[in-house]
């Protein structure tokens, strides 16, 4: 683990940016100035045109760092973030190693740091952003949502009624409600409860996002008035959509077009059609039992629809990596156990011959899912858009020729093959596949 964890180190500092807490300096600096008495979104940060952009409740949760000094806030977050990370990353592999015997901690304690040195969670750390919090608050609901599916076998046992309800998962959507309340992308993972009628989580998401507004509008209306009248509307606070960072259909296609605006047209068409395919796959993988792509594919689709979606936004490709790394095992392994294949014999009397699969095959079979695994995490731990960043009017994003222009939008191009293509594992979660089973009335041999 030490090793992972230097090697981790050692790619930071080869493929990352200098690093001091960019954003969470304007945080930090709008939040003692709101404590002040001042107006919260009418904060500017010194030698900036940058304000305070989340809704009031992010301001109000936030609110306690007025505490602490900068740099200390910076490090709490940091700490909180990779602590986030690494329960997350603890739930959703445990069902793998579970499969194939490794231990839990081990397997966590490499792919931690593993997944610390990609761009997004580097990013993240390091500008003092909030995206692995927010991503460990919807995977929250993801456990939540299988431990609802596996009732019975957990809470039913339990001591108090406090862990009774914990296990039995009745608290899932109100993750995705308060990530909700906290950005507004979010909100997509409603839309997909919906979609795939899992009402009761939907209606909590609901409920905690509306729950947590009202309170918010009942202790600070003036700036909650001020958000959603004018600030939410005010593109130029977070930057224009052609810059590299930017890595949304919409920033793709401003730097295609060479232009600091989006072709809106173009743009809301491709959308849809994304956000359409999207969400049908997720809804396919959840049919199939495989809530974790399902969940991916959403976080993935609302990444490239969304009009800015910053590099460190894209944390849903930690767990497409896990998607694509899980199917090339699972291909292999059902590769081995392939029956010989039926002939028929001298006379026209069935017969078996040794026609089992080559030696080899086992090993060749799932490796593209293996190399699309591995690629994906190293296209995403290098980062080439940084070496070819170019920002409109001075220097054309062609400045580079079309590898160059290629290179500043390699990431935004991965998500949107990710939506389009991220394999699904039928069944491999069986509490959601014996869930849709039951309610097919299959499990009980009704049709």
């Amino acid at each position: 683990m030490a090793a992972v964890a230097y090697a981790a180190w050692l790619a930071i500092g080869a493929f990352g940016r200098p690093y001091n807490f960019f954003d969470m300096k304007i945080y930090h600096g709008a939040v003692v100035w709101w404590a002040s008495g001042n107006e919260l979104y009418d904060f500017i940060a010194p030698s900036t045109t940058l304000g305070f952009t989340y809704p009031p409740f992010a301001g109000l949760v936030m609110l306690p760092m007025s505490w602490l000094p900068v740099e200390a806030a910076g490090w709490l977050n940091a700490l909180a973030s990779i602590g986030a990370l690494a329960v997350v990353l603890a739930a959703l592999l445990r069902p793998i190693v579970d499969r194939l015997g490794w231990p839990l901690w081990f397997t966590v304690g490499i792919a931690t740091p593993m997944a610390v040195a990609m761009e997004p969670a580097r990013e993240t750390l390091g500008y003092g952003q909030v995206n692995l919090l927010l991503f460990a608050l919807i995977m929250a609901d993801l456990v939540g949502l299988r431990w609802r599916a596996r009732r019975g076998t957990h809470h039913d046992t339990a001591d108090s009624a406090l862990a009774r309800f914990l296990y039995s998962g009745a608290w899932a959507g109100a993750g995705i409600g308060l990530a909700t309340a906290v950005k507004l992308t979010p909100a997509l993972f409603i839309g997909y409860l919906m979609i795939t009628r899992q009402w009761r989580a939907a209606v909590t998401a609901i409920g905690t996002t509306v729950g947590v507004t009202l309170g918010t509008i009942a202790l600070v209306g003036t700036e909650f008035q001020t958000y959603f009248s004018s600030v939410l509307w005010q593109t130029e606070r977070v930057g224009a959509a052609d810059m590299t960072p930017n890595q949304s259909l919409a920033g793709l296609l401003a730097r295609l077009y060479d232009s600091i605006e989006t072709p809106g047209l173009l743009w809301l068409a491709f959308a849809v059609l994304m956000l359409a395919l999207g969400l049908s796959r997720a809804a396919a993988a959840r049919a199939d039992g495989d809530e974790l792509t399902a969940f991916t594919l959403v976080g993935l689709t609302a990444n490239v629809i969304s009009p800015i979606s910053w590099s460190h936004h894209l944390v849903w490709v930690i767990p497409a990596i896990i998607v694509l790394a899980d199917a090339a095992v699972r291909r292999r392994d059902a590769s081995r156990g392939l029956p010989p294949r039926v002939t028929t014999a001298a006379g026209g009397v069935p017969g078996v011959t040794a026609l089992r699969p080559p030696i080899w095959y086992p090993a060749l079979t799932g490796l593209r899912h293996a190399i699309a695994a591995i690629g994906l995490y190293l296209l995403f731990v290098i980062s080439p858009i940084w070496p070819y960043e170019h920002q409109l009017p001075e220097v054309s994003h062609y400045q580079d020729g079309l590898f160059g222009a290629l290179m500043e939008n390699s990431l935004a191009i991965s998500l949107i093959v990710l939506v389009a293509a991220l394999p699904w594992r039928p069944g491999a979660e069986p509490a959601f596949y014996h869930d849709r089973l039951a309610r097919a009335g299959l499990l009980t041999g009704r049709r």
